[in-house]
């Protein structure tokens, strides 16, 4: 295995210090000179008609500057389809849409005069089920479609189907097959720093937006064409990132609040900041799809699996965003995810008065994978093997073609299989040898000879994107890397910091190839002035495409440096000789060639310092980085190392006829386990411990990949045992982190055991995959085979809560003492 110097170490965050101590300026901290406070009126309809609306009292409240609606400002069409607006006219679809806002000197006037404007609605009948909004009869949320036709139905216009083989056909040849339906809930993406913009214009008219966001170019785009609609054509404008307190998928769209700030900044000529708070960033601000998922697997009698029938169908809300293009990553494990010849996919995306959904970590693959991976263990079950050695049969073989065209090149599952199953002590735990689940014998705590606790153990595997995902016409990276006169290193970048280590793995990796140490790197990123274009922080790809285009810019440097090096390295050597010189008069000057003219291709250097290749060790014939580039600056007609490189890995956009393309370089892999006690007195579930075990390619940083696979796992348990965005008729019920159950540190009291496969793909800078979503991937179906595993039920929909694990054995024993 190849020998790096930094690579695979565990460092520090350069992020770190600043968070830790307050410095980090997030868009709450922000302040500028006449900034005015912006805050939104929401609709407090699900469903209506906009009959009227009186802004005049908020108007005349002093300190209010402006009070704008969707009758007194141009129409701004905002989302993936455009079938939203940023503020609405004539009708709202939802609790959350943006009615009327206003701009005030101070946050609360601004909360005061949105209390004054009066609306006036006149109700319509709403849906608030994918099942009751695709009734004949459902009222239509959106009466046209995109080109103005009358729109006589509520499904979204963003289909995704993949068929390959005859599903039908195998389904009448295997030996095995288990059907089943699953469901998953809204769930928060929960960021600590809650979103928030500040808009400017400059003399000129053109746009300077603060905003917290993942994708700079691509919002970059959107606001360019808000000043089209504003008739600010030719006007340009210019996003800046400011420091972020997660994101989760929330930065990947545009969002009405960066639009009305906008608005409100051009009508009052000075800066206009709105920051939601907590309540606002759950009930106006979008969460992760919820779906249904009819599933159906067979397999033959040596455990082959040999069909897959997928049919989802996913709560969109009222308007369309990115979130409606996750099942194109959800086509991926549901065609690729062990080998399986027979598959048909297809989504169904249905418009309701829920509130519109976007990405959240994993981006549709935990959805998928919840149905997936709880109906392997059934399907295992029924064929009499091992969920384990199930899944060691069907697993994913390196530098395979999957049905959908994906293009596996490393491929750890064995290995991460059989990780996790040693670290949960698989073989012996809980019964697995006679396949029963809830032997009391074997999994239960007895009080008496009544079964008080019953433990199980479960598992379950992931498969996506580990090498980006083109969703985009270009899926590309660009780098601009500066080196000054003292040896110190800029790199500029367009991707993202949002808590990930975005920047530490971007250090480590140009540290390493260009040779100099950590210390010297500084990592640029935010602007999309000064900053190289980008795609944006998503699908995994940050570390991944950014750090192959810090290869390229750093061998381009260093080829610059040796060219340099061969003019001055002698000179240099000679220069430090003679100030040893002079600090030590009995110091003898080494018989040297001083007039030396070597070959760039002669030059090494590591931890900045330029040494022969020949001589690596000699302590005369080196030099300083930065001594090199002083002479080569200074010099008549002088020079400067500055490069740039632009990364766009070799992958494709998928066929939209087909659903087929190899739409990521890689193709990360790994499984996880979890051994759970249920209270059968209470239905509480304990996590005793938990596995992971991830192909990831190549460690970077592993104190970063580490928080990675942690925060990953937090999440997962919490979509698998408690979180649960919850509403009646399309209000949320729970706006807040006391009634919205997500897990803190203290929850995760439990041995977590977290191996790292290193298969070095040769796409990956160093041989490093993308990890940052999947990590959440396969835990809630990891968590509900262990809950089976010990109670005999298998709860079909998340969250797995007390009250739904008591409800499922009390009819268990009624079943049971009807058949006695």
């Amino acid at each position: 295995m190849t020998q790096f110097n930094f690579i695979g170490a565990e460092v520090p965050r350069p992020d770190a210090p600043d968070k830790a101590a307050g410095k980090a300026m997030y868009i709450h901290d922000m302040a500028f000179p006449g900034m005015l406070y912006g805050k939104i009126k929401f609709s407090d309809r699900a469903h209506a008609v906009i009959k009227h609306i009186d802004t005049s009292r908020a108007e005349k409240l002093p300190g209010v500057r402006a009070v704008i609606t969707g009758y007194n400002t141009p129409e701004i069409r905002i989302g993936f389809i455009k079938d939203n607006f940023a503020l609405k006219r004539d009708k709202v679809r939802q609790f959350r849409d943006e009615v009327a806002a206003v701009a005030a000197t101070d946050p609360d006037i601004a909360a005061e005069a949105i209390d004054l404007i009066r609306v006036e609605y006149e109700d319509l009948p709403g849906v608030f089920s994918p099942t009751d909004a695709m009734r004949e009869d459902a009222p239509v949320i959106h009466e046209t479609d995109l080109k103005g036709r009358p729109k006589t139905d509520n499904i979204v216009p963003v289909p995704w189907k993949f068929v390959t083989g005859d599903v039908e056909r195998a389904r009448e040849e295997a030996d095995y097959v288990v059907e089943e339906y699953y469901t998953t809930p809204l769930i928060q993406q929960s960021c600590m720093g809650t979103a928030g913009c500040i808009a400017e214009f400059d003399l000129q008219s053109n746009l300077i937006i603060r905003t917290k966001t993942q994708i700079p170019f691509l919002a970059q785009n959107d606001f360019n064409q808000a000043l089209k609609d504003m008739g600010l054509k030719g006007k340009k404008s210019r996003v800046i990132v400011p420091t972020l307190g997660g994101s989760f998928g929330t930065g990947l769209d545009t969002h009405s609040y960066e639009f009305i700030s906008i608005l409100l900044a051009y009508k009052t000529g000075r800066p206009v900041k709105i920051v939601l708070n907590r309540e606002e960033e759950f009930t106006a601000l979008s969460p992760r799809q919820p779906t249904e998922t009819h599933i159906v697997q067979g397999c033959d009698r040596d455990g082959k699996l040999i069909l897959r029938d997928i049919r989802m169908v996913l709560d969109n809300g009222a308007y369309t965003s990115w979130g409606a293009t996750t099942p194109s990553v959800m086509m991926v494990p549901a065609s690729s995810i062990y080998r399986v010849p027979n598959v048909f996919f297809k989504s169904t995306i249905v418009y309701t008065n829920n509130t519109y959904c976007q990405a959240m970590r994993g981006y549709g693959n935990p959805q998928v994978a919840w149905a997936m991976e709880s109906n392997m263990d059934q399907l295992a079950e029924a064929a009499g093997i091992d969920p384990f050695e199930f899944r060691r049969i069907n697993r994913n073989i390196p530098n395979e073609t999957t049905p959908m065209g994906l293009k596996v090149s490393t491929c750890g599952m064995k290995e991460c299989l059989e990780s996790v199953a040693e670290k949960l002590d698989w073989k012996s735990i809980c019964g697995k040898s006679d396949l029963k689940r809830g032997s009391a014998s074997v999994c239960t705590t007895l009080v008496g000879s009544t079964p008080a606790k019953a433990r199980g153990v479960g598992m379950a595997a992931l498969f996506h994107v580990g090498g980006s995902g083109r969703v985009y016409r270009s899926d590309g990276s660009g780098i601009i890397l500066k080196i000054d006169d003292f040896g110190d290193v800029t790199v500029v970048s367009g991707g993202v910091e949002m808590g990930q280590g975005f920047d530490s793995a971007l250090a480590l990796a140009t540290a390493e190839a260009l040779g100099v140490t950590q210390d010297r790197v500084k990592i640029v990123t935010g602007d999309t002035a000064t900053c190289p274009w980008d795609v944006g922080t998503h699908a995994s790809r940050g570390a991944f495409t950014s750090c192959n285009a810090t290869i390229m810019a750093s061998e381009k440097a260093r080829k610059k440096i040796f060219e340099l090096a061969s003019e001055h390295f002698m000179r240099s050597v000679k220069s430090r000789m003679k100030k040893m010189k002079r600090k030590d008069p009995d110091f003898e000057i080494p018989d040297l060639d001083y007039e030396t003219i070597f070959d760039p291709s002669d030059f090494d250097m590591k931890e900045n310092r330029i040494f022969l290749k020949l001589e690596p060790d000699d302590p005369d014939l080196h030099a300083a980085l930065e001594e090199i580039l002083r002479a080569a600056h200074y010099k008549e007609q002088g020079t400067m190392v500055i490069e740039e490189a632009f990364y766009d890995p070799p992958n494709q956009m998928l066929d939209p006829r087909t659903g087929r393309g190899n739409m990521s370089s890689t193709y990360i892999v790994g499984a996880q386990g979890a051994v759970v006690e249920v209270d059968l007195e209470t239905g509480k579930v304990e996590i005793l411990k938990v596995a992971a075990a991830h192909d990831v390619g190549q460690v970077l940083n592993r104190q970063t990949l580490k928080g990675q696979i942690y925060g990953a796992l937090a999440q997962g348990i919490g979509y698998a045992l408690s979180e649960e965005y919850k509403t009646h008729e399309g209000r949320n019920l729970n706006p807040n982190f006391l009634d919205y159950k997500i897990l803190s540190a203290p929850d995760m009291n439990f041995p977590i055991e977290v191996d790292f496969i290193e298969t070095n793909d040769k796409t990956g800078p160093f041989g490093a995959k993308g990890v940052g979503e999947p990590g959440l991937v396969p835990t809630a179906p990891a968590i509900g085979n262990a809950v089976y595993d010990a109670i005999g039920i298998r709860i079909r929909d998340l969250p797995i809560t007390p009250d739904k694990i008591l409800v499922a054995l009390e009819e268990q024993r009624q079943k049971r003492d009807s058949n006695k």
